[in-house]
């Protein structure tokens, strides 16, 4: 299997420490040797880099270690090819645009039966099913949507994206994160974690290299900052695990939706993607 990194923030935020522990699991500390990436978002438009090297021993993985990139918005991915040929094309996260956003989708998890999903115009590259699956969920927004929703529908949109994971979930592992550059959406089918940090910011330090940081030292009173990850990255902070079929939105660092709200109505809910017996 994949492993996930997100970080949504108030402010803009590098994520280098946190990436530094992720890289360390694509081939020295973990079997996730298959390639890796990363998205950053800057404003409505966002930063792309992608190796199918090992990120332990990949040089574009060292600059942007070391090249603090600030985003309030990233989604990155260390790859375990089980779906697709190990190449660029196959490599998360997958970037498409929809109502005039760039959307990011990365994936954790292995589906079965999935070659029949309907993805109208929106083609895959390469040959994942995660890619697919990302397409699917476009053309679900879109059949829902004809038109771009109004800001003040996001709610019902990420709501309707999490009943889309519910079907995507029938056919396998279904671990995702998804970006428009302003919310950050996590769901989980069997392992996610994530933190909220915030004032008083304290120590932490990685499990996967011998690295600390004081986070007070690095950021201000007011600053919110979530991380998104498969496995936590450190070993002295609380992480909150997720269960099955959980999801949750940020927005801007903070938790603005999960599943103690309601669904909307069942007419909107995506058509089954399971055929009846």
């Amino acid at each position: 299997m994949c492993e996930l990194l997100g970080m949504s923030a108030n402010v803009p935020t590098d994520i280098c420490f946190s990436f530094t522990g992720l890289i360390q699991r694509g081939g020295k500390t973990g079997p996730h040797r298959d390639g890796w990436g990363i998205t950053f978002y800057e404003g409505k438009g966002c930063r792309n880099f992608k190796d199918p090297k090992p990120s332990c021993h990949s040089k574009i993985a060292e600059l942007v270690q070391s090249y603090p990139i600030k985003s309030c918005a990233v989604i990155s991915h260390i790859r375990q090819a089980n779906r697709g040929e190990v190449n660029l094309e196959n490599t998360h996260p997958f970037t498409r645009e929809l109502w005039g956003k760039n959307w990011t989708f990365a994936h954790n998890g292995q589906l079965s039966d999935y070659q029949g999903l309907d993805t109208g115009r929106h083609r895959p590259i390469g040959e994942t099913d995660s890619e697919l699956s990302f397409c699917w969920i476009l053309k679900q927004l879109e059949d829902r949507y004809p038109e771009p929703p109004h800001s003040d529908r996001m709610t019902e949109v990420f709501q309707f994206i999490a009943q889309c994971c519910d079907e995507l979930k029938k056919l396998g592992v279904f671990n995702m994160l998804l970006s428009d550059g302003e919310y950050v959406m996590m769901y989980c089918t069997n392992n996610l974690h994530w933190i909220t940090r915030r004032a008083p910011f304290g120590k932490a330090t990685l499990i996967d290299e011998e690295v600390s940081i004081d986070f007070q030292e690095e950021t201000t009173p007011n600053d919110v900052v979530s991380v998104i990850a498969t496995q936590p990255l450190t070993d002295n902070e609380r992480w909150h695990k997720m269960k099955p079929s959980e999801y949750g939105v940020f927005h801007f660092g903070e938790l603005i939706l999960d599943n103690s709200l309601d669904l909307i109505d069942e007419p909107f809910a995506p058509k089954s993607i399971v055929p009846s017996s």
